[in-house]
């Protein structure tokens, strides 16, 4: 539903948002271009992540959905490749291509029982919202979405795998 608001806290609504505006409009601006030319998603000198140099922009320095195309692209570029069901061969090229791996989330690859999972997922929380992939033999093929974030800060429900390599 839609509130209709005064003119009083429409103001207050455009200065709370006025940084943010702000934000994304230096975004847009001839200096930012080289971001344009930044590969979608990670090329073989990209496979071993290692420190970007401050100022270089990255992944996380986006909205979810501006980053969705890429967090598509490697989740396709996995799967392709391989067919895996393995959550950290996902995590480790979501890694790669600068997404932060303390903001992810995976399941299990297995069921409780020892038996491959149908399908896992994985997820990168990027500010309220989430990234979250999903593939598996159970899927019809890699899918991916933005989702809004569950209010503890995760973005998967249930159980998860500790990210711990």
């Amino acid at each position: 539903m839609r509130r209709h608001q005064s003119p009083r806290g429409t103001r207050l609504l455009l200065i709370a948002f006025a940084p943010a505006v702000a934000v994304s409009l230096v975004a847009c601006a001839p200096d930012a271009a080289p971001r344009a030319s930044e590969p979608a998603s990670p090329s073989p000198s990209m496979s071993s992540p290692g420190p970007t140099p401050t100022g270089t922009p990255g992944p996380a320095d986006g909205s979810a959905e501006a980053l969705l195309p890429t967090f598509t692209s490697v989740m396709d570029e996995v799967w392709r490749g391989s067919k895996s069901v393995k959550g950290r061969d996902y995590v480790d090229a979501l890694v790669a291509a600068g997404f932060a791996k303390d903001a992810m989330q995976v399941t299990f690859d297995e069921t409780s029982v020892g038996l491959p999972a149908d399908s896992i997922q994985f997820s990168v929380r990027i500010d309220d919202e989430c990234l979250v992939g999903q593939v598996g033999p159970s899927v019809p093929g890699p899918t991916a979405l933005v989702m809004p974030g569950l209010p503890a800060g995760e973005c998967l429900v249930g159980e998860t795998r500790p990210i711990d390599w």
